[in-house]
């Protein structure tokens, strides 16, 4: 139900509102809570992206906002997800897709860090990435590396975060100097926690921002968020 047409039936069936809990496959409008939530403007069919979106955008936010970004990898520590196979097997999408989700760490696509353009605009074409898949159950962790437009230290880049993290996204972004690891995120509602120990900088316009989120209870609580402001904002 990724699509207009078909998220449509819902509609049909007597529900209000469909919000879909992945990235559209068409034009559907993506929402991401923090980032462009107050473009909504009443459509019955909308999309609240992905986990990994909802972890990227915030981050790419603070820092296009502040410093401008040119150009960024990301790449996603993933945790196993219920579409990956117990044991080496067949896979539609990809060879390495149909590995054993609790033997192997897999390379995979995601298309997170393009959805941040569909959510942040001027950001669209900026950003690419991919997934790691890992055995754990749940939590995972956004590695984004950026090329800035403005010349600054990782000292302010961790400033403006926290005030972020403070002020405007408090409850979607995070922020953490803690030494911690990914069960320390298990049922944290914020769906971005940067990690001001973790990341680094080259120079002063090369840097790489880690951020976690727990991938299953964070992007559920947005969910319900993004379906209380749609009923506000109706």
């Amino acid at each position: 139900f990724l699509t207009d047409d078909k998220a449509r039936a819902h509609i049909e069936a007597g529900a209000k509102r469909v919000v879909m809990s992945a990235p559209s496959k068409d034009e559907t409008p993506m929402f991401v809570m923090g980032v462009n939530h107050k473009n909504y403007q009443g459509q019955d069919i909308v999309s609240n992206a992905s986990c990994t979106t909802n972890c990227l955008a915030p981050l790419a936010k603070v820092v296009n906002d502040n410093f401008g970004i040119v150009s960024g990898l990301m790449t996603t520590v993933h945790a196993t997800t219920a579409t990956q196979k117990p044991v080496d097997s067949p896979s539609l999408k990809d060879w390495r897709g149909g590995r054993g989700a609790g033997q192997s760490i897999i390379p995979s696509s995601t298309g997170a860090a393009k959805a941040v353009g569909r959510v942040i605009p001027e950001l669209n074409g900026k950003l690419t990435g991919m997934a790691f898949r890992v055995p754990t159950p749940d939590v995972s962790v956004v590695d984004l590396t950026v090329n800035l437009e403005k010349s600054t230290s990782y000292e302010e880049v961790k400033a403006a975060m926290k005030a972020a993290a403070e002020g405007e996204l408090k409850g979607i972004l995070g922020y953490t100097n803690d030494q911690v690891v990914s069960n320390d995120l298990l049922g944290d509602s914020a769906t971005s926690v940067f990690d001001a120990g973790a990341g680094m900088a080259l120079n002063d316009r090369f840097m790489k921002l880690v951020a976690w989120y727990d991938n299953e209870w964070a992007y559920s609580c947005k969910c319900i968020d993004l379906i209380k402001h749609m009923e506000t904002s109706k």
